[in-house]
């Protein structure tokens, strides 16, 4: 895994084919840094590459997910990043939609701000009951960030997402799970151990590649029309059917067993996608 000295304010761990980021400053409600992004970014980037982890599940330490940047960092004062790097409003690269494996946001209670927006380029999301979240944005004079005006829209709907960007007002956990901001929510206490029964079964269940395949064309799938997106899919089924994973799913069901899968979302990936 990556190595400690690499990473500011979270940590990696990895067992089973599931590996775990933990946004880690409790002190602070896990507020986001410059640091914490871009070591997001290098986590990210370890998980991708690494075939032995099959799933990532990204969670905070303590009693909250990410309330938000850390208003006291000068780098969040002004465009200039203070470095040396030009600014952008998303920085965390790359960004979860683009890792080849399914990364699921466990998200245990306050997600605010850039809390919210990163764990909304998820691919899934289970939320704490009784904690708050808001794309509060316009009320700190601000706009919202991470790619957040393509992603919400996509899960919510415009009306929707109007409503939560331009009001910046907090919703419940199940709230957002009326709108489609999440999957389901639970108690704070159980969403780590669901969001993990949820990546375990992926990873002993689903074919790799298969997975990353599909997780490409969803995120890529409303810009498209209706032939794009069946020439996509024609594409991708060209590429996995008659392959091991292909035979290797349907004997396992045939023959009752766990299946054994074999092909890489790095070795077998389509060539130039």
């Amino acid at each position: 895994m990556v190595d400690d000295d690499e990473l500011a304010d979270l940590t990696l761990t990895a067992a089973d084919g599931v590996a775990v980021i933990t946004l880690n400053r409790p002190e602070r409600r896990n507020a986001f840094t410059g640091a914490m992004g871009a070591s997001l970014g290098r986590a990210y980037r370890r998980c991708d590459a690494d075939d032995a982890i099959r799933v990532v599940v990204v969670t905070g330490a303590g009693d909250a997910f990410c309330a938000g940047a850390d208003l006291s960092a000068d780098t969040f004062a002004s465009p200039d990043q203070g470095d040396g790097r030009p600014f952008t409003s998303s920085p965390v690269r790359p960004p979860a939609w683009e890792v080849r494996k399914p990364v699921l946001a466990a998200v245990n209670g306050h997600a605010i701000g850039i809390g919210l927006t990163l764990a909304m380029q998820c691919d899934l999301r289970i939320l704490a009951r009784g904690a708050r979240y808001g794309f509060v944005h316009v009320r700190r004079g601000v706009i919202p960030d991470a790619h957040s005006h393509w992603t919400v829209p996509r899960a919510v709907g415009f009306a929707h997402a109007a409503d939560l960007f331009l009001t910046g007002r907090h919703v419940t956990a199940d709230e957002a799970v009326q709108m489609g901001l999440a999957t389901r929510a639970e108690a704070p206490d159980a969403v780590l151990d669901e969001t993990l029964a949820v990546a375990r079964d992926i990873a002993v269940h689903t074919a790799p590649l298969s997975v990353a395949i599909s997780k490409r064309l969803l995120w890529s799938s409303p810009p498209l029309d209706a032939d794009e997106a069946d020439r996509l899919e024609t594409e991708m089924h060209r590429h996995v059917m008659g392959r091991a994973d292909a035979r290797e799913g349907a004997l396992a069901f045939l023959e009752r067993r766990e299946p054994r899968w074999s092909l890489s979302p790095t070795r077998d990936w389509p060539a130039g996608w």
